[in-house]
């Protein structure tokens, strides 16, 4: 007669967690928001004093935006570029002919005449780029 060799199982709780996952996790949002940050705050280096507006619930944005601002002494910016009228006028064109033209955010400093601003926003439709938002500070 063969003997069977065989162990009794123990069961017994794991007292140890396997934290790997969450930390390799951890990591890959640490690195998303080290590289998302700095371009979130590229717009807001140029110095504006925006018009105020009541609080009201943010829209989620539906599509990309494109930043034009406007400083308290008249010079234009795409992005946190400077520009001239002369290539603003090209950059918006090279909006307007994309498949999926852009959201144009303006963003123009509160003590600006206003005609500064209706000068771009002509341009702006002038290119069929009627999808625009006015930037202010909530109070």
């Amino acid at each position: 007669m063969a003997k069977i060799f065989r162990r009794q199982r123990q069961l017994h709780p794991v007292a140890e967690l396997n934290v790997t996952n969450m930390v390799d996790l951890g990591f890959t949002l640490l690195i998303i928001f080290m590289i998302t940050t700095p371009l979130i705050q590229q717009e807001q280096t140029i110095p504006l004093n925006l018009p105020g507006e009541s609080k009201k619930p943010q829209v989620p944005p539906e599509s990309e935006f494109q930043t034009v601002s406007i400083d308290q002494s008249g010079k234009l910016y795409v992005g946190s570029k400077p520009v001239s009228f002369a290539e603003l006028s090209r950059t918006l064109t090279e909006f307007a002919a994309r498949s999926k033209p852009p959201i144009i955010r303006i963003r123009a400093d509160m003590s600006l005449q206003y005609q500064q601003v209706v000068r771009v926003m002509d341009e702006l439709t002038k290119r069929g780029l009627t999808r625009i938002s006015l930037d202010t500070e909530s109070k």
